[in-house]
């Protein structure tokens, strides 16, 4: 648990369908078939893996043109292949760069991704399928990132890291900026204390507590404000209505008067 990282340096998919990476059962049929996958990443790709760039959620409507117009604006690119469909040719909305040096690639990796373009935002990462260990694609079950509505999301890649464990000790971290490392409770016989765990437990319920009655109290302020706001809006139709009748007398009044002073 140490050695515990936000971003997987080898591909598990057990791991990888895990929030946190310590599933030890996988929790949907996916994950089960990317365990039993043999998959071999295509030899028949060229090009340096560690100069390459992915990059996904293209708009379908972006060209080769469009994608070498904007990062060429980070280095000279050696080899760019938007990914197409065989049967139709349309795009599968992503493509793999290949820059010539590697500033290039890393200045790359850290501007463009979420960029915006064809008013799609874009996903920038390395290309793992020749450099990760483990690699399964998507489309067997593995990969990274994913949509909620799958249901399927996949943890430890730059689009959905891992998050921390409860019971991992704190430690200096630069991905978090998180402060030293605590020391662990342990019991004489040198198991874990449970108890510690329990007093967690106990302050996190109590916190929950709180902020469900600091919730109930907000919303019975909303709801008198609402009212008030109602009531105000009502009287405030009421004044209207009765500057609105008597303008209408005084007209009739007027031209009452104005009748009988022509008579």
């Amino acid at each position: 648990m140490n050695e515990w990282m936000p971003i997987a340096k080898e591909y598990d998919p057990l791991k990888a369908g895990s929030i946190d990476g310590t599933d030890e059962e996988p929790h949907d049929r996916a994950i089960w078939r990317a365990m039993l996958a043999r998959y071999v990443p295509n030899k028949g790709v060229s090009g340096d893996p560690h100069l390459t760039l992915f990059v996904g959620r293209l708009n379908l409507q972006t060209t080769e043109e469009k994608l070498r117009d904007v990062f060429s604006r980070y280095g000279d690119i050696r080899k760019l292949r938007l990914v197409r469909d065989v049967v139709t040719g349309f795009s599968k909305r992503y493509a793999f760069i290949e820059y010539r040096e590697e500033r290039s690639l890393l200045k790359a990796y850290r501007d463009a991704n979420g960029l915006v373009i064809d008013q799609h935002e874009i996903f920038v990462d390395y290309e793992l399928e020749r450099i990760l260990k483990g690699w399964i694609p998507r489309r067997l079950g593995g990969g990274f990132g994913g949509k909620k509505e799958s249901g399927q999301l996949r943890f430890g890649g730059r689009d959905r890291p891992f998050r921390k464990p409860i019971n991992l000790p704190v430690f200096k971290s630069d991905f978090y900026g998180e402060g030293q490392r605590e020391r662990r409770e342990w019991s004489r016989d040198r198991t874990w204390d449970w108890r510690a765990r329990d007093r967690d437990h106990d302050r996190g319920r109590e916190k929950r507590r709180q902020e469900r009655e600091s919730s109930r109290a907000w919303d019975e302020s909303e709801r008198e404000r609402e009212r008030e706001f109602r009531e105000e809006r009502s009287r405030g139709r009421e004044r209207k209505d009765r500057e609105r009748r008597d303008r209408s007398k005084e007209r009739d009044s007027k031209k009452q008067r104005g009748d009988d002073k022509h008579r």
